[in-house]
């Protein structure tokens, strides 16, 4: 599997300024409104706030992987934000959250959706990697990392 499959340059955030949860998940869903008329954004937050209701996509290390499921998404989409403050996210290690991958899929591709979520997880366990992401200057920059991993 390859990220850069399901990840759109122009979907990659360098510089998120939200401060809270909602917030952040709002920010980077926004983009997604204009990109993709079928997609309502306030359903995707929505959607997304009611996962994170179940328990916290903060994973630790300063990661965050928010996911959820659209009925009118025809594909899956990978958004990837990076905020240089942190975001309290109610972090498994109760630590703000740096990097975000949110992945929305549409409601009949569970397989799939969750053998991206466990590639992304796989990536961002690597510290090397995360370091990388961290110091990469720009969206492109993130994008010549993220394209072939």
């Amino acid at each position: 599997m390859i990220l850069g499959d399901y990840l759109d340059k122009k979907l990659i955030f360098p510089n998120l300024v939200s401060s809270t949860k909602s917030e952040v998940l709002k920010e980077l869903v926004a983009p997604l409104g204009e990109a993709y008329s079928e997609l309502d954004a306030n359903e995707a937050v929505r959607v997304l706030l009611e996962r994170e209701g179940l328990g916290s996509t903060g994973i630790g290390d300063g990661i965050a992987i928010p996911h959820g499921k659209l009925d009118d998404l025809d594909r899956i989409l990978v958004l990837v934000g990076r905020s240089s403050e942190g975001v309290e996210f109610d972090a498994l290690d109760h630590k703000p959250c740096h990097i975000f991958f949110l992945v929305l899929a549409p409601a009949q591709v569970a397989g799939m959706h969750l053998r991206i979520l466990a590639h992304i997880s796989r990536l961002l366990r690597d510290s090397s990697f995360r370091q990388e992401f961290m110091d990469a200057v720009d969206a492109d920059t993130l994008w010549n990392l993220l394209k072939n991993a």
